[in-house]
């Protein structure tokens, strides 16, 4: 068994950002719009874990409630993970 790489974390975090990103951008809602949508009142949360700034990253409550206002399957966030 092998194990984990030392910014294996961080290349996940990054890597489901990047995801949450570009299907928002697809679905045509603004961070601002999402930020409200799953609770939020000001687009920082949104902004920071989509790109991983300060080490800021989506939860499992998170994308869960993305994907529901977002109605995508929540498995879509953890497409083409290459963490090697």
């Amino acid at each position: 068994m092998e194990l984990l790489k030392k910014d294996f974390s961080k290349k996940l975090h990054i890597k489901i950002g990047e995801n949450v990103k570009n299907i928002r951008k697809e679905k045509g809602v603004s961070q601002l719009k999402l930020a409200y949508a799953i609770g939020y009142k000001s687009v920082s949360p949104i902004s920071s874990a989509e790109v991983y700034y300060n080490n800021i990253h989506f939860n499992l409550e998170n994308l869960a409630k993305i994907a529901y206002v977002l109605d995508v399957d929540i498995c879509e966030f953890f497409k083409n993970l290459e963490l090697e």
